[in-house]
């Protein structure tokens, strides 16, 4: 398992905290994600086996949010 931290734009209340929450946590090989509003960034345990990076990130932003 590998750990990153992703920031993420756009957020603005804790809806869109459990929205990317339910966005990763259907990404295959993702183990937990944990968003913060206040921070403005998730931190993202994953099988890179399974997933990458960039599509952690690809998920987000077709979830409507900006990540880097």
């Amino acid at each position: 398992m590998e750990n990153t931290v992703i920031k993420i734009g756009g957020m603005s209340c804790q809806g869109c905290v459990r929205n990317i929450n339910e966005v990763l946590g259907t990404v295959p090989g993702v183990a937990s994600a944990d968003v913060s509003l206040e921070a403005g960034e998730a931190k993202v345990v994953f099988d890179p086996q399974q997933v990458s990076r960039t599509s952690l990130i690809e998920a987000i932003e077709d979830a409507g949010f900006d990540a880097e």
